[in-house]
């Protein structure tokens, strides 16, 4: 696939890209610069399109601040051991 830029430089997205990406109309869209010198395009996607696109964990009940710490303490001292 190809496209070509306008004199107004303006391309014109691919059918077949815009389908594979759910573009329509008014979306917005990044272009992210890679370091071998490809050019990414991601669709923005609304925060609240998000929601249930990860699945929830198996707990019981949330985990204290001091559990948090005390498993940051045994971590440390597990790298420490080693």
């Amino acid at each position: 696939m190809e496209a070509t830029l306008s004199s107004k430089n303006q391309a014109t997205i691919p059918k077949q890209v815009r389908q594979y990406l759910n573009l329509k109309p008014g979306d917005r869209f990044k272009f992210f610069l890679q370091p071998d010198g490809a050019v990414v395009i991601l669709p923005k996607v609304k925060v609240s399109k998000l929601k249930g696109s990860v699945p929830k964990l198996d707990r019981p009940r949330p985990v204290s601040i001091e559990e948090m710490n005390a498993a940051i303490e045994a971590g440390a001292a597990e790298r420490v051991r080693r």
